[in-house]
Formats: structure tokens, sequence, C-alpha cells
């Protein structure tokens, strides 16, 4: 049972640093960039874009700034919580 918990642990560890990493590039390289950005926005656009498209419904956008990633991180946060406590 440790390792399952362990293992939860970190995919969700994982999301959270490739939310951040797409944070990070959209500030660096806006319009692109290399293999790496593609793979970090391949992975995290199917997290993200439930999320941007619930603001744009509910009018909620906060003009140039995204807050779909912080969305993301709180309900994936509480997934992972949900989650757990069915694993104990």
């Amino acid at each position: 049972m440790w390792m399952l918990v362990q293992s939860v642990e970190y995919f969700f560890r994982v999301l959270n640093f490739l939310i951040l990493a797409r944070i990070l590039l959209s500030w660096v390289q806006p319009h692109g960039g290399g293999n790496v950005t593609r793979v970090v926005y391949q992975l995290t656009e199917p997290i993200l874009a439930p999320f941007r498209k619930l603001l744009q419904n509910f009018n909620l956008g906060m003009g140039m700034i995204d807050i779909s990633p912080i969305l993301a991180v709180f309900f994936l946060d509480f997934i992972r919580k949900i989650i757990l406590s069915l694993i104990y």
C-alpha cells in the first residue's frame, strides 16, 4: 500500500511540475520553442483546456492573465486527496 501511495504522490507532483514549467515557458518562450516546450504543452493542455473553457463560459477571464493553471493545481490537489483517502 505504501508503494501505491508514493506512486500517486509522485504522479501528482509531476503534473504540478509540468504545469509550473508551462507557466515559466510561457514567460520565456511565449511563441513556441523547442521539443521540450512542445512536450510540456502537449502534456498539460488536456488538463488546462477544460479550466480555460470554464473561465470563458462564465466570463471570468482576467484579460492577459491565464488563471487556468491555478485552478488546475487546486483541482489536482483535491483529486489527489480523494484518491489517497480511498487508498487509506
